[in-house]
């Protein structure tokens, strides 16, 4: 027998709602686009999930923003088949393909004036960026932008013996 806390509802699975599903005629435009399915090399595995519960579940989570791990929850498909197939579709150029397509639809319908185009961009060396060769390890507090502790002097230079304070060794000379 299971222990509630106060105030806590039970977890229930929920299911998403049926209008994050793609329409019929996007999906009909992305199916082509999709490599063949590859058969299992031992033929017994679990069959493979449905490429629209894929594709649903993809589309979900760039629209949401959601983390793949939250796609459990929704019943549209599992995080970690969502993500397998994210991963060979982008690699096989499925979404490149489906973004080509789309600005080519685009500009028959409405037309998109290439002539007018911008890009902006910036190359500058990050504000904290160090060196071009890297931090130097061993150099002195000022060169690395710290400033002198207010508690501690600066060391004499004329005191004898290591940075510890231990005296030197003598050396006996032959």
């Amino acid at each position: 027998m299971a222990v509630e806390a106060k105030g806590v509802e039970p977890q229930t699975k929920r299911v998403v709602r049926r209008d994050w599903r793609m329409p019929d005629e996007l999906w009909e435009k992305i199916r082509p686009l999709l490599p063949a399915r590859k058969p299992h090399p031992l033929g017994c595995h679990r069959p493979r999930v449905d490429d629209r519960a894929a594709m649903d579940a993809i589309f979900f989570r760039l629209r949401t923003g959601c983390q793949w791990n939250a796609l459990n929850v929704t019943g549209i498909c599992s995080s970690s088949s969502a993500h397998r197939r994210f991963q060979e579709w982008t690699a096989a150029g499925v979404f490149l393909a489906f973004w080509r397509l789309g600005l080519t639809e685009y500009d028959a319908l409405r037309g998109i004036d290439w002539s007018w185009l911008s890009a902006d961009g910036a190359m500058t060396k990050a504000p904290l960026g160090g060196e071009k060769d890297g931090p130097q390890p061993d150099r002195p507090r000022q060169a690395g932008g710290e400033t002198q502790p207010a508690d501690r002097g600066r060391r004499r230079a004329d005191r004898a013996g290591d940075r510890r304070g231990e005296p030197e060794r003598l050396q006996a000379v032959a």
